[in-house]
């Protein structure tokens, strides 16, 4: 059978059972939602719903679709017409081993429902080598089994991500978002078995630097270069975030089979100075008011992996600076919901009567560039490369240790 039939077919069917993790294994918490005014809950297995000390509230039957609200005095489930008494956090679970359903996703572990300041929190409480296999799958998505050397590298850095930002929430209820704030995770969901593979062949095991976990960085392609920490995150100076040519023997990008290596975008003058007016105020404090026409726009800083770090920008009253990577990605969107892919790009103007008619982006990679390169990993892994030397790569003079 072809890898990749064999591959979707392991993923499909029954739930994958629980990984058998060894004791030891920390229990994590990840924000599901925040803010929600409702959410569905239940239409899979049968749930025990649990007040704040644990005593049983209700219990939802197999099948059935509850609804779970945000209500004065706190959180309340509702169902034809009942609803529970107000409670600031509610617990829901469902038998051993069995997962639980909200907002039409299955999760392993437990949920908690917290009140928040304008509506729900969702909580999953859940083991840390499951709550991986959401995370491997959910980054790296279904790959070969010619790939794996790439999911175990994710698994470790992943790992080693959880445990270095456990608490980073804290003050809203748990450790980790469930998005690309922190780590993309889907639940029981996306699970496959080459994902779940790589987490179990590298259960435990984290990246160290002088004993301590690292700040693994990672992203999805770095176009052929990394970035050296301090470009793009001011107090990332580590020994071990540095600048890297990303490059096999013959000079080519290991991540160039990404769908990102290369891009391109561009606007007319009118395109541009809506997107402007829309991106420039939050960002730099400039009134949209006076962005009434652009004159020119220009790279006016290069760090020294190629990065664009700054932007100057002419408006009929002067130019406005755009400092920071991360704040010349959110003023150049191709899209209102979508911020510029990289920081590896070239501008080319075109200016007429005095204002700028057209501009192209034109660049490779997507993401800050920091560390750990998805799509770099895989193509090392296809290349021959083991897990060790793919984190070695990518992280320069860290260590292998296993936690528990």
């Amino acid at each position: 059978m072809p890898e990749r039939a064999r591959e979707e077919r392991a993923g499909l069917g029954a739930p994958f059972p629980a990984i058998a993790a060894p004791p030891g294994t920390p229990e994590i918490r990840i924000g599901l939602g925040v803010g929600l005014p409702h959410a569905p809950l239940g239409g899979g297995a049968a749930l025990l719903v649990t007040d704040p000390d644990g005593v049983p509230v209700v219990e939802i039957p197999a099948g059935e679709r509850w609804t779970v609200l945000a209500v004065a005095g706190g959180v309340s489930v509702s169902s034809g017409g009942w609803r529970s008494t107000p409670a600031l956090r509610l617990g829901i679970q469902a038998a051993p081993g069995l997962p639980v359903r909200v907002d039409d996703r299955e999760y392993r572990g437990r949920l908690e429902i917290l009140r928040d300041r304008t509506g729900l929190t969702l909580v999953n409480r859940v083991g840390l080598e499951d709550y991986l296999a959401g995370v491997v799958a959910g980054e790296m998505g279904r790959r070969l089994e010619s790939e794996a050397a790439a999911l175990r590298a994710q698994a470790i850095v992943s790992r080693t991500y959880a445990i270095r930002n456990r608490g980073r929430w804290r003050a809203q209820g748990f450790d980790l978002y469930a998005t690309v704030a922190d780590q993309v995770y889907g639940g029981l969901g996306v699970e496959n078995a080459l994902a779940r593979a790589a987490v179990e062949a590298t259960t435990g095991l984290i990246l160290t630097y002088e004993g301590a976990p690292i700040d693994a960085f990672f992203y999805s392609t770095c176009g052929g270069r990394t970035a050296e920490g301090t470009e793009v995150f001011a107090n990332a100076r580590r020994p071990y975030l540095r600048a890297v040519w990303d490059q096999d023997a013959g000079g080519e990008a290991y991540c160039r089979i990404s769908p990102r290596y290369r891009w391109r975008h561009e606007w007319s003058g009118e395109e541009l100075r809506g997107m402007l007016r829309r991106t420039l105020p939050p960002v730099t404090g400039t009134a949209a008011e006076a962005i009434t026409e652009i004159r020119s726009l220009r790279v006016a800083k290069v760090t020294a992996s190629g990065r664009v770090a700054a932007l100057a920008i002419g408006l009929r009253r002067g130019e406005v600076a755009v400092n920071g990577q991360g704040a010349v990605r959110q003023v150049l969107r191709p899209a209102p919901d979508q911020p510029l892919r990289s920081n590896r790009f070239t501008l080319t103007a075109t200016a007429r009567d005095g204002r700028l008619a057209h501009l192209v982006a034109e660049g490779g990679g997507a993401g800050h560039g920091v560390g750990f390169c998805q799509w770099g990993a895989v193509g090392r892994a296809r290349a021959g490369q083991e897990t060790d030397a793919i984190l070695a790569a990518y992280y320069p003079g860290t260590q292998l240790h296993r936690l528990y």
